[in-house]
């Protein structure tokens, strides 16, 4: 290369994204993912809702709720087979 030729530099790209995570004992499952933190902590708050609206079905159904959190995530790390877990899915035995 000649001396003052221009030389670029591509950003190297971020690949991290913001999972939802949902926990239930030892039990972790990527709920949603989302390209911003802003976006899943949304998620987050929502699905916290959606388990107070419906405490007294867990209580009936004696399952413990979920606790969520947010976490950033590489998309590689994303398990292949992974899909979404509906907020209330793993009522349905989604969770496994």
């Amino acid at each position: 290369m000649p001396i003052g030729a221009v030389i670029e530099f591509k950003p190297k790209r971020d690949d991290t994204l913001w999972a939802v995570v949902a926990s239930i004992g030892r039990k972790t499952r990527i709920a949603e993912i989302f390209p911003n933190r802003e976006r899943a902590l949304a998620d987050r708050a929502w699905r916290e809702q959606q388990i107070k609206a419906y405490a007294s079905l867990f209580q009936n159904c004696r399952q413990p709720a979920p606790l969520y959190s947010v976490a950033p995530i590489r998309l590689q790390d994303l398990p292949r087979a992974w899909t979404p877990l509906p907020a209330l899915g793993f009522l349905r035995g989604q969770f496994t």
